[in-house]
């Protein structure tokens, strides 16, 4: 299946196939912890965010976007320039088909060429898993070689019930005395599209 998956730069132009594949994981999971889905509008904005500095990426197949992923600021301080906090949401119908694994790939690649050293994951944990949310995406990140930094006891609540969140890391780079700047996705672009396909 992944062989048949190409990994692109989203634009605004794609926030309704974008906010579909996210719809699902807002109505029916508390995989994402927000109540209500965005607005086109909003949705669109947020994508706009995310590329004036880090990439905000798609996963396509015969031309249909069945997932995403995109990074942004881990804490919006200078000191923590080399650090991202990521989000994934791939089609609920092609889990476990490889996509999520291709698009990080692909995301860990771009940051990389940016500079960015530590990549993080804010996720639901359940106490005990149940229909809303499981222990499948920490188990994902696991598999891609993430470790656990941290555990926050009932710290979301919904659909009535209270989950832990946890943070989840994965160093990528060398930690140095007087680090290089971070570089914009604009400025690395180029380079990510000759080096690893990606436009």
């Amino acid at each position: 299946m992944e062989h048949d998956v190409t990994i692109r730069t989203a634009s605004a132009k794609d926030a309704a196939a974008i906010l579909e594949i996210y719809r699902p994981y807002v109505e029916k999971t508390a995989i994402s912890f927000e109540y209500e889905v965005p607005t086109l509008e909003e949705f669109t904005g947020r994508i706009r965010h995310v590329l004036e500095k880090y990439p905000y990426l798609v996963a396509e197949k015969d031309g249909r976007i069945v997932g995403y992923a995109y990074a942004g600021a881990f804490i919006p301080r200078r000191a923590y320039d080399w650090s991202v906090e990521l989000s994934i949401y791939v089609d609920r119908n092609l889990r476990k088909a490889g996509v999520g694994g291709k698009l990080y790939g692909a995301m860990e690649a771009i940051l990389k060429e940016q500079g960015v050293l530590n990549m993080n994951a804010c996720i639901g944990y359940p106490e005990k898993e149940d229909e809303y949310l499981t222990k499948n995406s920490a188990e994902f990140h696991a598999h891609l070689g993430f470790r656990m930094a941290g555990l926050f006891h009932d710290s979301g609540c919904k659909f009535g019930r209270w989950y832990h969140m946890v943070w989840m890391e994965k160093l990528i780079g060398e930690h140095r005395e007087n680090q290089p700047p971070v570089k914009s996705f604009d400025e690395v672009r180029a380079t990510v599209a000759a080096r690893y396909g990606i436009r």
